[in-house]
């Protein structure tokens, strides 16, 4: 399928490699900075940089808006296509109604359930793409040109594809944060960051196989006190992480509240 690619970040630089790697053909490439769509249109020849969001003249049978969610509606306000074509984004928690104001087109959702960043590779095999269309035939297509690329493709509406985007930014977002956070304690206490990697990675794989709330473990689940008190002081310096390790704090307890105990054991 001829596809052309708004948007030249992270999202677009590694689908637009994917669908190429797949075989099909990234004809136009469209970034409001010239120099960013003439990045990534040497990526993926025979694709050309274009300066403008009118595609009409283009072959694209497929145009993929890849642009942050804040200027997502402005973006489609622009935009003008080929007759047919199917234009879809590749948000997670905007609507699929916000590309209603494209005329001519058929609209729908191809949003790649993942975290992208240039330096690091992304096996699309394995990243689940959210498809959504009010039209049969364009669902059809964007579910046969999502199987090209992975092998998890699933449908979900705006509403559900909302609540999933939502519990990403805790899964990936926030839990990438308490990482850095954990990082620079580290780091001031000079102690090598490589440390933690083993726990990491048994955390991370202990909560894909049981439910995480089950498996909680540390200070907080265990209501020891004394250690939670001793965190907070050492956090004096830091009143905003303070806050973060009181408020997780809390939410833990709240799962799992102190149990009465009063055997002799």
């Amino acid at each position: 399928m001829k596809i052309a690619l708004i948007g030249a970040g992270n999202v677009a630089w590694h689908m637009g490699k994917a669908l190429q790697h797949a075989g099909h053909e990234v004809v136009a490439v469209y970034s409001p900075t010239e120099a960013h769509r003439q990045e990534l249109a040497r990526l993926l020849p025979p694709a050309i940089p274009v300066a403008s969001p009118d595609l009409s003249a283009t072959e694209a049978e497929l145009i993929l808006i890849a642009v942050p969610d804040a200027v997502l509606a402005a973006v489609a306000g622009a935009v003008q296509v080929p007759a047919g074509a199917i234009v879809a984004h590749t948000s997670g928690s905007q609507p699929l109604s916000v590309l209603q104001q494209i005329p001519g087109a058929r609209t729908g959702v191809f949003y790649p359930l993942q975290t992208f960043s240039r330096s690091k590779p992304v096996h699309f095999q394995t990243v689940p793409l959210l498809l959504e269309s009010e039209d049969e035939h364009t669902l059809h297509t964007l579910q046969a040109v999502a199987a090209t690329i992975s092998r998890e493709v699933h449908l979900v509406n705006s509403n559900k594809r909302k609540q999933l985007h939502l519990a990403a930014v805790f899964a990936c977002n926030f839990t990438n944060h308490l990482l850095g956070i954990s990082r620079e304690i580290l780091q001031q206490a000079e102690l090598p960051p490589t440390l933690l990697q083993p726990l990491i990675q048994e955390t991370i794989a202990k909560a894909a196989q049981q439910p995480p709330f089950q498996v909680q473990t540390g200070p907080a689940v265990r209501h020891d006190q004394n250690v939670i008190e001793e965190h907070l002081h050492m956090l004096q310096g830091h009143p905003l992480y303070r806050q973060v390790y009181q408020l997780l704090t809390n939410s833990i307890q709240q799962q799992h509240p102190k149990q009465n105990n009063n055997s002799a054991e």
